[in-house]
Formats: structure tokens, C-alpha cells, sequence
């Protein structure tokens, strides 16, 4: 038996719009669900992305543009091929990641890695990452 994290869930007003934005953002795969949840795919790790019961969410108010939710201990960290079209997919799908000045550099086991937080359209924060091929503070990818 595999053990240590494996997966993340991520409770949403709106599954399916939520689901579509890490989908595209973050490059997972669906792999199933029903009308209560969607799931989705990186290697052997997923990101459920579970309907809040309307008896919930139908108190649950979400500002446009969404207020980034901040107070969570929680943050689900992704890899991505280009924080700049990670950036520009975010944008179109009503979420943000954090403009190019806000990125900073971290180094793990001697590889250096460009970091950006964001939100998704529901205020949810998350952290991309992307292999550093460009100096901080410049448009990674090329974008």
C-alpha cells in the first residue's frame, strides 16, 4: 500500500466551473465523478473537486471579481509547463494568478524553481510552480 499525500479536495459552489479552471490552468486530466464530485488527474496524484451541498451554498456569496480567500491553512501547490499561459488560461477562466513582479525563485535539491500564488473563481489560493528558465520578475515561457 502506497503511503503519504496522494490527493487534495477542493469544496466549490460551482463543481463544474471550478473544476474546468484547474483543468485548463494546471493541466489535470478528468478521470470521473457524478453530480457530487470531479475528479482529476496528475500521474497518480488528484485533485477531487467536490459540489458543496445547496443547502450550503446557497449562503455561500461569491464577489466578482472573487475576494481571494486567504484564511485557509491550506494551500495545494501545482507544476506547470509556463507560469505565463498558466496566467493568461487563469484570467479567461475568472481566476488570477499573481502578475510577474509578485513571483520569486526557490531552490530544492539543487533545482531552482519560479513560484507564483493565485486564486481560483472561487477565491480558493494556490501555488504554481515552473521550472526556473528565466530570471524572476521576467515572463517565464516566453510570455
Amino acid at each position: 500500500m502506497a503511503t503519504g499525500l496522494t490527493g487534495a479536495v477542493i469544496f466549490a459552489k460551482d463543481m463544474a466551473r471550478v473544476a474546468a479552471f484547474y483543468q485548463q490552468v494546471c493541466g489535470l486530466q478528468p478521470a470521473g465523478g457524478d453530480t457530487g464530485h470531479v475528479v482529476l488527474l496528475a500521474g497518480d496524484t488528484q485533485l477531487i473537486v467536490h459540489a458543496i451541498p445547496a443547502r450550503y451554498a446557497q449562503d455561500i456569496v461569491i464577489a466578482q471579481p472573487p475576494a481571494r480567500r486567504e484564511e485557509t491553512p491550506i494551500k495545494p501547490v501545482f507544476a506547470v509547463a509556463s507560469l505565463a499561459a498558466a496566467r493568461a488560461y487563469a484570467a479567461a477562466l475568472g481566476g488570477v494568478l499573481d502578475p510577474v513582479a509578485r513571483e520569486w525563485a526557490f531552490t530544492r535539491l539543487g533545482q531552482t524553481r519560479t513560484m507564483c500564488d493565485g486564486h481560483d473563481p472561487e477565491g480558493n489560493v494556490f501555488q504554481l510552480w515552473q521550472a526556473a528558465s528565466a530570471p524572476v520578475g521576467q515572463a517565464a515561457g516566453g510570455g
